[in-house]
């Protein structure tokens, strides 16, 4: 079936410095939501200061609870996209190294090619 309708064309493999500024802009988004639920933890701890004791101050705590876990669940995946982020950026180096090595090994071979066609130039005899 594929002779007939042909295949798709594949996708370029994903670029690393594409992938490392996704995370980067995802991690960034992230820290925009952790200070938004910092801001409303110091609402509702001012909120709960200025409060007597009983079931009002109780629901109050309660939703300052389940703020401060999503602050921490937020907190947890920040941590692992700055993970990611770190091992790719460290892949990126030893690709940009090796690459780097690749060129000066040209480089030093194309200079050995040429000291060789200017030894056989040199006459000692002379």
């Amino acid at each position: 079936m594929k002779r007939i309708f042909g295949t798709g064309k594949k996708e370029p493999p994903p670029d690393l410095n594409n992938a490392i500024a996704n995370i980067e802009s995802r991690g960034e988004s992230i820290e925009k939501k952790i200070a938004k639920l910092d801001a409303e933890l110091v609402k509702l701890r001012d909120q709960m200061a200025k409060m007597r004791e009983g079931p009002s101050k109780n629901m109050v705590k309660q939703k300052a609870l389940r703020v401060l876990k999503q602050k921490r669940m937020y907190e947890n995946q920040k941590g692992q996209l700055d993970q990611q982020a770190f091992n790719m950026d460290q892949s990126n180096f030893a690709i940009q190294g090796m690459k780097d090595n690749q060129v000066t090994l040209a480089a030093m071979q194309a200079g050995l090619k040429t000291m060789q066609k200017e030894y056989k130039k040199v006459n000692i005899d002379k």
